[in-house]
């Protein structure tokens, strides 16, 4: 059993995770600008850190905005392919 909330994983493997792909124009204008990558083409990342994660990474996390989170977010499943990989990154089995 995977606790996302225990993890974060996901939300801080690479700066070029959280692009935007799929999101039509209302579901962007959603997610607060501070929170969008200069070029817009994702979620802005210091280092490879998603900006809206908060908490220490494979303690306790949380998404600041969850409900509004892009798909590829949403994508990443619990014990998923993607979900290991970034796992494994950070050294979390």
């Amino acid at each position: 059993m995977f606790d996302c909330q225990a993890c974060g994983a996901c939300c801080s493997y690479s700066a070029d995770w959280p692009r935007f792909s799929t999101e039509d124009d209302a579901q962007l204008d959603r997610i607060p600008a501070e929170l969008v990558a200069a070029d817009q083409s994702g979620m802005r990342c210091e280092g490879g850190r998603c900006s809206a994660l908060s908490g220490q990474v494979g303690r306790h996390t949380a998404c600041g905005i969850y409900d509004l989170r892009p798909d590829v977010c949403r994508a990443c499943m619990p014990g998923g392919d993607d979900c290991l990989m970034a796992r494994a990154a950070h050294g979390l089995t």
